[in-house]
C-alpha cells in the first residue's frame, strides 16, 4: 500500500523572533515585521503553515542536547568520558552548574514559542480561506496545546501573549513579556485546543503521520494526570508565577486524575488504527518504524535530503538532525583483535557501521549500573532490556575492506565475521574476571573468562567510558550494500515521541492517586498488559538468533499485588527507557531526588572498574528549567523585571 507522508520543505517554515527565541545579535537589529499576515489568508499557506508545524518537532525531538536535558541527572543517565558542559551541568553531581546559560531545555523555548505563534496564525486566519476543512485547524490546535504543555511541564508558567494578545496570532517583534500562571496555561491554552482537537480531528490521519483524535487522547489524559499532581503537589514543590493550587474552573485534582483515567481508556477501547505491537522487540525494530503503536514522531527519511532535513552522509550535531543517540554510543571502535597469536599484528574488528547496534559514537551519556542491576534486574524473562540495550559488539571487519578470514580474539580464540567480539554480561559471573593486560589485549580494558573468545565485562564493571549501547535508537540504512554504509550520517529513522502503550501506564496511574475504574481494568490489570507482551520473545536480538518463548506468565505472577507510584515509574523507565520521557516522569511525580539522588558508575579511564557512588544535589526549584539567558537578553525591561521573571533558585 503507497504511503503518503507529511513532507517538510524547509523553505515553507516561517521564521520568527519571539523575545529570546534567537540571538542577540539578530535581537539587536532594528525591529521589524517577521510575518506576512497575508501568508495565512491563504490555502497554500495554511498547509505550508501545518506542514511548518509538523517540521518543529525535529528541532526538538532527536536534538541531541535537549536529548541530554529529557535523561541526564535522572536515574536513567549520567555524564559519559567525552560529556563537555552540555551533559555535565544537567548531572546535578558537583561537576557543573545548572543556570540560565547552561540549561539545554533552551532548545525547547526557543522553538516552541515560535510554533505557538505560527499555530495561532492558522487557527485564526484558516476559517476565512475556503477549502480548509476544521480537522486541518485541529491539527493547529493539536500543536499549539502540545507546546504549551511541554513548556508548562518544563518551566512552569509560560506568556499566552506572545505581543498580539493572548493565544492571539502576534505578526512583529516583541520585546516584553508576562508569564500566565501554571493554572491559566493548562486551563486556557492546553486542556481546549486538545479537547477541540478530539472533536474535530479524524480517527485516521489524512496522511501518514498526521494527528488523530488518538493523539490528541493521550496528550489531554496525560495533562490531566500531571496538573492533577500539580494541583495535590505533595511534596510542596514550589511553582512560578506564584499561584495557589486551585484549580480556576472549580475542580480538584480527584476530578482531573478520574478525566485522566477516562481518556485514556476510552482510546484503549476505541484504538482505531492503533495498538499494541506482538513483541517489545517490534516496537523499536528500525525495520518496523511508523508502526501502529507509535502515534506521533518526528520524521526523518534516507530518500531525499530535502526532506530529511539535513546530510544523508554526514551528520552536523544540530538540529534538524537526529543524532541523539551519538550521545550514548561509546567508542566501540577501539576494539581490537590480533591478526596472530604474538599478537603483532592488530585490526579494529568492530567498526563504525550505520547499522542499528552501532552508528556514530560520542560517548557523552551513560546508564549508570543501577539501571543494568535494578531497574533491568529480570533479563530472563523480561525482553525489555534485550530490546533497549546493545550488549553484545559482533567482527565487522570485511565491512572495511580488510579480507582476514579471522581474528585471535579473548584467551588467543579464533574469531569469525558476525560473532562476538565484546560482550557486557548479564549477571556477575561465578569466576572472577581476568583483567589483566586488558587494556593492551582489547583496547578497551575488558577482560576474559575461561573458555570465552570474546572479551567481557560484568554489570559491576560498567564505567563512563565503556556501557551498553542503545539499540532502540539506534541508526538504520538501507543503502549501506556489503559496506559500513553511512555512520557519520545523522539518523534517517523518526524520532518517536508518543507511543500507545502510554494509555495503559496513564490509566493505572490515575488509578493509583484514586481514580475510580470505570468497568474497566485494576491498575494491576493495565500493567500487566505491558508486562505481559514484555514476557513474549521472537529473536534474541544480542544472541542474534530466533527466540520463540513466552514468558507472559511468569511476567504477570511477578508483578506485587498493590501497585504503587513507585512501581508505575519502574516500570514505565523499563518501557521507556533512554526515549527521553523521565525527566517529565520524575518532575510529575515529584519523585526526582528519591530515583536519582544518588547512582553508581565506574571512572572514565580505560579499565576502571571500580564502581564510585556519587550523589546529586536535587533541590525544590530544580523541579522547573530556568528561562534561558537570551530571552532574559533580548527584553526591554528593567532588571528587577528580568529577575521577577526568570524562575527562583536560578541566578541571571
Amino acid at each position: 500500500m503507497k504511503r503518503n507522508y507529511i513532507k517538510i520543505y524547509i523553505g515553507t517554515a516561517l521564521l520568527s523572533l519571539f523575545l529570546g527565541s534567537c540571538s542577540k545579535d539578530i535581537l539587536d537589529e532594528q525591529p521589524r515585521s517577521i510575518y506576512e499576515p497575508g501568508y495565512f489568508q491563504t490555502e497554500r499557506g495554511i498547509y505550508g503553515g501545518v506542514t511548518a508545524l509538523y517540521g518543529h518537532l525535529r528541532n526538538i525531538y532527536g536534538q541531541a542536547y535537549y536529548y541530554n536535558s529529557c535523561l541526564t541527572g535522572t536515574d536513567e543517565a549520567t555524564y559519559a568520558q567525552s560529556a563537555d558542559g552540555n551533559f555535565r551541568d544537567m548531572d546535578l553531581s558537583g561537576v557543573g552548574q545548572l543556570n540560565a546559560m547552561t540549561s539545554r531545555s533552551d532548545v525547547l523555548w526557543n522553538n516552541a514559542l515560535p510554533n505557538i505563534n505560527m499555530a495561532s496564525g492558522i487557527i485564526e486566519n484558516a476559517p476565512t480561506v475556503e477549502n480548509i476543512p476544521e480537522s486541518l485547524i485541529a491539527e493547529a490546535r493539536f500543536f499549539r496545546a502540545f507546546d504549551y504543555f511541554l513548556l508548562v511541564q518544563t518551566f512552569g508558567g509560560v506568556p499566552l501573549d506572545l505581543g498580539g494578545g493572548e493565544l492571539r496570532f502576534n505578526t512583529a517583534t516583541v520585546r516584553t513579556s508576562v508569564r500566565n500562571t501554571v493554572p491559566e496555561v493548562y486551563t486556557k491554552a492546553v486542556f481546549p485546543d486538545l479537547i477541540t482537537a478530539i472533536e474535530n480531528l479524524p480517527d485516521v490521519g489524512r496522511v501518514t503521520g498526521a494527528v488523530t483524535k488518538t493523539v490528541a487522547r493521550l496528550h489531554l489524559a496525560k495533562a490531566y494526570l500531571t496538573y492533577a499532581w500539580w494541583l495535590e503537589n505533595p511534596r510542596n514543590i514550589p511553582t512560578y508565577p506564584e499561584a495557589q493550587r486551585v484549580d480556576p474552573d472549580g475542580h480538584d485534582a480527584q476530578w482531573y486524575y478520574q478525566q485522566a483515567h477516562d481518556i485514556a481508556v476510552e482510546a484503549i477501547n476505541s484504538p482505531g488504527p492503533y495498538g499494541l505491537q506482538d513483541t517489545y522487540y517490534d516496537v523499536n525494530l528500525a525495520e518496523n518504524d511508523r508502526n501502529n503503536e507509535i502515534l506521533l514522531y518526528a520524521d526523518h527519511t534516507e530518500d531525499s535530503e530535502l526532506y530529511n532535513g539535513g546530510s544523508l552522509t554526514y551528520g552536523s550535531g544540530g538540529a534538524p538532525d537526529n543524532f541523539a543517540v551519538w550521545m550514548m554510543t561509546w567508542n566501540y571502535t577501539s576494539l581490537i583483535s590480533a591478526l596472530n597469536t604474538e599478537r603483532s599484528s592488530i585490526l579494529s574488528s568492530v567498526q563504525r557501521e550505520a547499522a542499528q547496534a552501532y552508528g556514530r559514537p560520542w560517548t557523552r551519556m551513560a546508564p549508570t549500573i543501577d539501571v543494568v542491576t535494578n531497574t533491568f534486574e529480570d533479563k530472563t524473562n523480561d525482553s525489555r532490556y534485550d530490546g533497549t540495550f546493545v550488549t553484545v559488539y559482533r567482527a565487522n571487519w570485511p565491512k572495511g575492506g580488510s579480507n582476514a578470514e579471522f581474528v585471535y580474539n579473548a584467551n588467543n580464540l579464533k574469531v569469525y565475521p558476525g560473532e562476538p567480539i565484546f560482550s557486557f554480561l548479564d549477571e556477575e559471573p561465578d569466576e572472577a574476571i581476568d583483567y589483566s593486560n586488558s587494556t593492551y589485549n582489547s583496547g578497551i580494558g575488558a577482560g576474559v573468562l575461561p573458555g570465552r573468545s570474546d572479551y567481557v565485562i560484568s554489570p559491576e564493571g560498567i564505567s563512563r567510558r565503556v556501557y551498553p549501547g542503545l539499540w532502540k535508537l539506534g541508526v538504520y540504512r538501507t543503502d549501506n550494500g556489503n559496506g559500513l554504509g553511512q555512520p557519520n550520517a545523522a539518523s534517517t529513522r523518526p524520532f518517536n515521541i508518543a507511543k500507545f502503550s502510554e494509555f495503559y501506564f496513564i490509566a493505572a496511574e490515575a488509578i493509583v492517586k484514586g481514580a475510580v475504574p470505570q468497568g474497566g481494568q485494576s491498575a494491576r490489570e493495565l500493567i500487566n498488559v505491558i508486562r505481559a507482551r514484555a514476557g513474549k520473545w521472537r529473536w534474541d536480538n544480542n544472541g542474534n538468533a530466533a527466540k520463540d518463548e513466552d514468558y507472559s506468565d511468569e511476567m504477570v505472577s511477578a508483578t506485587p499485588a498493590e501497585i504503587t507510584i513507585n512501581y508505575i515509574l519502574e516500570e514505565r523507565s523499563r518501557e521507556y527507557y533512554g526515549e527521553g520521557y523521565r525527566w517529565f516522569d520524575l518532575v510529575r511525580t515529584q519523585k526526582w531526588e528519591e530515583f536519582a539522588g544518588s547512582y553508581t558508575i565506574c571512572g572514565p579511564d580505560v579499565g576502571d572498574h571500580t564502581p564510585q557512588t556519587f550523589q546529586r544535589t536535587i533541590e525544590p526549584y530544580h523541579y522547573l528549567r530556568p528561562i534561558p539567558q537570551g530571552q532574559l537578553d533580548g527584553m526591554e525591561m528593567s532588571e528587577s523585571d528580568k529577575r521577577a521573571y526568570q524562575n527562583p533558585g536560578y541566578p541571571n
